[in-house]
């Protein structure tokens, strides 16, 4: 739900009196301390202080009693003290992630990255609050903060919420001192052994500061919904929330306009609809309902996705005391046992993309632009759908779905009672789970892009009564909170699709069970289902072993994975399985892969230190393991992020991506090759080649030979010549559809390196100093060939209006620091990222240089 608001331009002095509403992006000028005040030594651990924590979450609680907060202040030592002089502290932008700044370090998981994201630390922030604003309320908006966030105003404890995930807001009235200084001192507390991927650590989203008058619309106070729709019309069903924090007995006037919204998200045109209804209020909150009628609705759609705002005014006196405007779209969606899932009545495949929060080498700290750069990649590979595991997302990113046109299923949780880690959220689900799910879904529940609230992944209940209890009583809080929306789940136990479990969700989602698939719509005919997790195929950009066979345990070289796309951990499989699976079950609603991008952490298979040697199959790696083993009694794993992804973590697309593509958009014509095709080593033997292609046939060449035609069969999604003898040259493909050239792909052997090719995602960035460049750097010999195997190490320097803030090459045991001004390529490619300098324009040079090689420079610019 994107809300629109007077953005005040100075962060540090407010309160102009110029509108009803504000609020103020609060993320410049933070002071940070890594560790804890010495005097604290646990005093502030969760289970000593909730009872001061709790009452954070009582406006979300409707099933419990809520607690009430002790009347003496919570002592937050010296860091929480409005004297405190921080001046050493570190000065910082939000959002941020301090464990992404790393040093990653050997000894530590490689499940969560081998960095250092947990501990304590601190955040201050110094505000001036204008005297004319004596009697307004004013609010703290925290978007994400990891985790076990505790809030201190002026020295006097305020609130916290302990799930990192939460969005959640802070009343700062009761402390604020209007026409002085205000500091306001943020702790947060990260566990170890609380994550099974890299969680990041820190105020790693963005933090708002909201400034209403006493009436006011509530936090998250609307809810549009849109039923009776044709083409004709459509009825909105307006609810909402107001605030009346002095109880007046008032009588206001709700102004509602609606309008369509442009490109730029922005209400545009004259409004549609124009509605205006008395109010009489009683005590701190009253509620509306109205029905609209809007006349000849643009639906939202995946292929034109597009959004009206709701904006409503309280006027008292004729005088406008509020203003919230909430984005919504108009659309169809149903979910049918036998036919999959529907959109604006016509049936399309979910063909979506499980995705965790971490944005490669930039962290876990939200980045627009970095995050429209995923959703751009995974567009063009076909994506329609995203699964946000396992937790709730950046708001911004629901925000992307929305004008992009991507479908979502948003992810509650990972965990409920039964632990996977010592300090998950288990420990927290039973004090905890009606606030945070109902939080969130007020937060999103007027995204048109969210298609099913899930309540939960894998969770070890899946096979008890305990479970079928708190299954239940979690969708049960999903119907009332959104009755226009299914909730889900996401089951890998195979036993709870038959158990009874599978009656406590509307749309039951299997986790790589494609081979249960047409066994469940036979047995329950009257539940919808689809791959709610799918293949968890592994692999590394640009590796291959050989010979190569099709048992999915083995293609390990090393550290790293081959990318022929056949292998995977024991509970997963190829794409070609899942594809399978879901054409032999036409009900199957369609699937999300794990995962779209890798991630940091979860590195399978290398999550542990081997014992063995059977990964080496070069004898000089293999001695340098032999030896380790000998002295040591073990190999260290360097692993440090997943080979899930389709894409790399620098945002490289590996060879997987193409035979999604080549499912997932049929109509484009297109073929790829793989492997590359610089194998010295390989004169004479045999190196299979594999094709993905959206045709039905291709013919092979090698250096103009040809090697066969082949033709898709049934149940067959790639094309393989398995007895391809290597010689250097030219390997090509001409695909056809339907015995008419479709589309070709060509290899080249290349020579040595010889330059640098450089190449921006765009020229331009808004000089906002948020927004971003990514910038590649290819290796490539004199002729212009992509040279596969480079590893030349390229250094950048950078003048102008710009910094670089990470480089990466997506390769996954390196432990090189992300914000390093050199580095390795990998496989021949690596990747610089640029941000802009807060209101600085103008040019930016950017010079690629690597020692032997012709180095290359770009033109960038910051613009207003």
């Amino acid at each position: 739900m994107k809300h629109y608001y007077l953005l005040i331009i100075c962060l540090l002095f407010l309160g102009q009196n110029l509108s009803s509403r504000d609020r103020v992006l609060l993320n410049e000028g933070w002071r940070f301390k890594k560790l804890d005040s010495t005097e604290i030594n646990h005093t502030l651990d969760y289970e000593k202080i909730k009872q001061w924590v709790l009452p954070s979450g009582n406006k979300f609680l409707v099933k419990s009693n809520k607690p009430q907060k002790p009347t003496a202040n919570l002592d937050g030592g010296k860091y929480a003290q409005y004297a405190y002089d921080d001046s050493s502290w570190r000065q910082l932008n939000l959002p941020h992630d301090w464990g992404i700044e790393g040093p990653f370090v050997q000894e530590y998981p490689g499940e969560t990255a081998k960095l250092p994201w947990f501990g304590v630390s601190w955040y201050r922030k110094s505000l001036d609050i204008n005297a004319s604003d004596a009697g307004k309320q004013f609010y703290l908006d925290v978007d994400g903060a990891m985790s076990f966030s505790t809030i201190w105003c002026n020295g006097h404890f305020v609130g916290g919420w302990p799930y990192g995930y939460a969005s959640y807001r802070i009343d700062l009235t009761p402390y604020i001192k209007a026409g002085e200084k205000n500091v306001i001192a943020i702790r947060l507390d990260n566990p170890d052994e609380s994550s099974r991927w890299y969680p990041g650590g820190g105020i790693y989203r963005n933090i708002w500061l909201t400034k209403t008058n006493p009436i006011s619309i509530a936090q998250w106070g609307t809810f549009i919904t849109a039923t009776d729709i044709s083409k004709e019309k459509a009825t909105l069903n307006l609810k909402m929330n107001i605030d009346n924090v002095n109880s007046a007995k008032d009588q206001i006037n709700v102004k509602t306009k609606i309008y369509n919204v442009d490109k730029q998200g922005n209400p545009t045109g004259k409004p549609l609809i124009i509605d205006n209804t008395p109010l009489k209020l009683s005590g701190k909150e009253s509620q509306l309902e109205k029905s609209l009628t809007l006349k000849q609705p643009i639906f939202w759609d995946i292929d034109n996705p597009h959004l009206y705002v709701a904006s409503i005014t309280l006027q008292k006196n004729g005088k406008a005391i509020d203003t919230y405007n909430t984005v919504f779209g108009v659309r169809t969606i149903e979910f049918k046992a036998n036919n999959g899932f529907h959109l604006n009545g016509r049936r399309v495949r979910l063909q979506g993309v499980c995705m965790h929060h971490d944005l490669g080498a930039l962290g876990a700290a939200f980045n627009y632009r970095a995050m429209e750069r995923q959703l751009e990649i995974l567009q063009e590979m076909g994506v329609n759908a995203i699964r946000t595991s396992h937790n709730p997302p950046a708001p911004e990113m629901l925000d992307l779905c929305d004008k992009m046109g991507f479908l979502v299923i948003d992810e509650f949780i990972d965990t409920w009672v039964v632990p996977k880690k010592k300090n998950g959220y288990a420990i927290l689900f039973n004090d905890w789970h009606e606030q945070d799910l109902r939080a969130f879904m007020q937060r999103d529940r007027n995204h048109p892009s969210i298609i099913m609230w899930s309540t939960g992944n894998e969770v070890g209940e899946q096979g008890s009564a305990d479970g079928i209890r708190i299954s239940n009583l979690l969708t049960s809080i999903v119907h009332e909170e959104d009755p226009s929306r299914p909730a889900t789940i996401g089951c890998d136990n195979p036993n709870a699709a038959f158990n009874g479990f599978e009656n406590t969700t509307d749309i039951f989602g299997f986790n790589y069970k494609p081979h249960l698939y047409s066994k469940f719509s036979a047995d329950r005919p009257n539940i919808p289902f689809y791959g709610s997790e799918t293949a968890s195929c592994i692999s590394t950009r640009g590796e291959y072993l050989f010979p190569v066979d099709d048992d999915k345990s083995g293609g390990k070289i090393g550290f790293q994975m081959s990318s022929y796309d056949l292998y995977a951990p024991d509970w997963a499989s190829p794409p070609d399985t899942e594809f399978k699976g879901q054409d032999q079950a036409k009900a199957n609603a369609g699937e999300f892969v794990w995962t779209g991008f890798d991630y940091l952490g979860e590195p399978t298979p290398f999550t542990r230190d081997l014992t063995v040697l059977t990964n080496y199959h070069d004898p000089i790696e293999r001695a340098k393991a032999e030896q380790a083993l000998k002295e040591m009694g073990k190999i260290e794993v360097p692993s440090r992020s997943s080979y899930f992804g389709i894409v790399d973590l620098a945002g490289f697309k590996k060879d997987r991506f193409y035979i999604y593509q080549a499912r997932w958009r049929p109509d484009l014509p297109m073929a790829h090759i793989l492997p590359h095709w610089n194998w010295s080593e390989r004169i004479g033997q045999v190196t299979p080649v594999h094709v993905y292609t959206s045709g039905d046939s291709a013919e092979l060449f090698l250096n103009g030979k040809s090697l066969g035609k082949k033709t898709k069969g049934e149940y067959e999604y790639r094309l393989r010549w398995d007895d391809v003898v290597y010689e250097p040259g030219v390997i090509e493909v001409i695909a056809y559809k339907d015995n008419k050239v479709w589309a070709s792909d060509k290899i080249k052997t290349s020579g040595d390196a010889y330059q640098l090719k450089v190449e921006a995602d765009r020229n331009t960035m808004k000089a906002d100093g948020q927004d971003l460049i990514y910038v590649t750097v290819e290796i490539k010999d004199k002729d212009g060939i992509f040279v596969p195997r480079a590893n030349n190490l390229v250094q950048f320097e950078l003048s102008g209006n710009g910094e670089i803030v990470a480089t990466d090459n997506g390769d996954p045991t390196s432990h090189e620091p992300f914000q390093n001004k050199n580095i390795k390529a990998f496989n021949g490619k690596c990747l610089v990222i640029i941000r802009s300098i807060k209101g600085q324009t103008g040019n930016i040079q950017l010079k690629a240089i690597s020692e032997g090689l012709k180095n290359e420079t770009i033109n960038l610019k910051s613009i207003d």
